[in-house]
């Protein structure tokens, strides 16, 4: 898996911030084996508003494209860095759910005898 952008939106990215998506995206390495090397991922960090100061204002969205499908997780949160966390493991969760679907798709076997 490779990630092809980072991006952020309304806010400055630091090589912190950086760092941490980077260290996230790790995570789904795992995963994405199956489909290397294929696999891409695009991240978008910053805050939803420019005038905010309290509430769930931190944006991140991962987006996935592995073959097949385009996956997406887009999470608003108070603090930057759970958002982070929170869109890896809904892509996570995302892309074990394909997986298994393709899995059972491949081992489902048709009956000659039966229509």
């Amino acid at each position: 898996m490779r990630i092809t952008s980072i991006k952020g939106t309304n806010m400055l990215l630091t090589d912190a911030i950086k760092s941490r998506v980077t260290s996230q995206a790790v995570a789904l390495e795992k995963l994405t084996k199956d489909f290397e090397p294929v696999a891409e991922l695009r991240v978008e960090v910053g805050k939803s508003t420019k005038h905010h100061a309290k509430g769930p204002f931190f944006l991140a969205e991962f987006q996935l494209h592995v073959p097949g499908t385009e996956l997406r997780a887009s999470v608003l949160e108070e603090d930057l860095y759970h958002a982070i966390s929170q869109a890896r493991d809904q892509i996570r969760r995302q892309l074990k759910g394909y997986k298994d679907k393709l899995k059972e798709k491949s081992q489902k076997k048709e009956r000659p005898d039966k229509k």
